[in-house]
């Protein structure tokens, strides 16, 4: 019995660190698309941390990444013996993140392209971009912006977007919004968990 325990936590431990892991959604700042608000039981994600070998990362992505600096992270939260139990479980790869430095956004711009969000509606390289994702009632864009991606970064937005500290937020930040793609930990492709939820991520 120890042996099969310890076979399966260091499979999980090398599925976890090296292909596939799972995440909390602990804020409502990606619905409709994932849902974390107070009060609801927020989303699982499962994390693809392949990427850069399955075409990389583009436009529409959902992705994990480390919180850069400056931003403000939202920790899930739990107490005593529950959440010592849940960061043990976590660790090798048996219970989804709830690390506070992670953060979930949707990719708009990658290297090279200009993001702009004018009079309400955003363009990436002139043309207009179709959201249906967007949480309805928000507007596409609350200010108006136009940065240009550098190469090797990206610009992240939440689908809520009355409701997201994302890229916009953080344009007066040393790294100007952008996060690096060196911090991106996976592109989210399921949602594991509420099981009335659970299905692949287009």
């Amino acid at each position: 019995m120890v042996a099969i325990l310890i076979t399966v936590s260091v499979a999980s431990l090398i599925v976890k660190t090296f292909l596939v892991q799972a995440f909390f959604i602990p804020t409502g700042s990606m619905e409709p698309t994932l849902h974390g608000c107070p009060g609801c039981l927020g989303d699982r994600v499962l994390v693809n941390k392949q990427f850069s070998h399955m075409g990389g990362l583009q436009r529409g992505d959902i992705v994990v990444f480390r919180e850069p600096e400056g931003w403000v992270s939202h920790p899930f939260s739990t107490s005593g013996q529950e959440s010592r139990a849940h960061e043990a479980l976590a660790f090798i790869g048996l219970a989804p993140s709830s690390s506070g430095s992670d953060l979930v956004k949707r990719v708009i711009g990658v290297g090279g392209d200009i993001v702009e969000g004018r009079d309400g509606v955003l363009f990436v390289n002139g043309t207009q971009i179709d959201e249906p994702y967007v949480f309805p009632g928000d507007h596409l864009v609350e200010a108006n912006f136009r940065v240009t991606v550098p190469v090797g970064r990206l610009w992240v937005m939440g689908d809520h977007r009355s409701d997201s500290s994302d890229s916009r937020a953080h344009q007066q930040d040393l790294g100007k919004g952008f996060v690096p793609v060196k911090a991106v930990v996976g592109r989210a492709f399921a949602i594991i968990w509420p099981f009335d939820r659970a299905g692949p991520l287009d």
